[in-house]
């Protein structure tokens, strides 16, 4: 969803001010909490202005939530494209510690995230959510079938299971280190770096055991 030319018109300064108070405003509140008010306050600029540029509170939160999802995009994109000579349990591995400093480097946009997840008053939290997998696993699906052209995938391999679990293990690691009941005592919340990188070996260690293919 694209913002009006009154938006488009604005320096980048102004634009990137503008986005990042949305963000934090919506990843501090969700969407049902959010208030034009205060991101106006925020930023001391007339109410007005905000619908002049985005029509309404949801013009608004699409533009923010496109606006992260290129970033997260483009964060992929370089990963994918810098090991793509690489085994794919080495970009895997990668991928999954691309998460890590995603989330410590852009904890707001992270955050956002969560809050839509979490949030079953967002009008068209299905819409969001459902674009959200659909990358993820076109993203995953990229490295496993490039995988199989090469040789590297066990014989019989189910690649949408494969990208399945997948997708479920990455998501549900990142998680457990931004939401508390989520990491239940593992050590994962605010783990430090270090820390996440001993995980992701072990959980890479797990993946080439039932997907690999094994020398006979």
């Amino acid at each position: 969803m694209k913002p009006q030319k009154t938006f488009q018109n604005l320096t980048r300064i102004k634009q990137d001010r503008i986005t990042r108070a949305a963000i934090e405003e919506f990843s501090e509140k969700g969407y049902a909490g959010a208030s034009i008010n205060s991101i106006v306050d925020r930023l001391g600029i007339a109410k007005g202005s905000i619908f002049q540029y985005f029509g309404d509170k949801k013009g608004l939160f699409f533009y923010v939530f496109e606006k992260s999802m290129s970033m997260v995009k483009n964060y992929l994109r370089t990963v994918r494209d810098q090991t793509s000579e690489d085994p794919l349990f080495v970009r895997l591995e990668s991928t999954l510690m691309a998460g890590v400093f995603f989330l410590k480097q852009h904890p707001v946009i992270y955050h956002l995230y969560t809050k839509i997840l979490f949030e079953s008053e967002l009008p068209f939290r299905n819409e969001v959510l459902l674009s959200l997998r659909e990358y993820s696993l076109e993203y995953l699906m990229s490295l496993l079938e490039t995988a199989k052209a090469r040789g590297e995938l066990r014989d019989g391999l189910d690649l949408d299971m494969a990208c399945f679990m997948l997708d479920a293990v990455m998501d549900r690691f990142l998680q457990a280190q931004t939401v508390p009941h989520l990491d239940a005592g593992l050590g994962l919340y605010h783990c430090t770096v270090d820390r996440a990188e001993e995980w992701v070996r072990e959980l890479i260690l797990m993946l080439r055991a039932g997907f690999e293919k094994q020398d006979v």
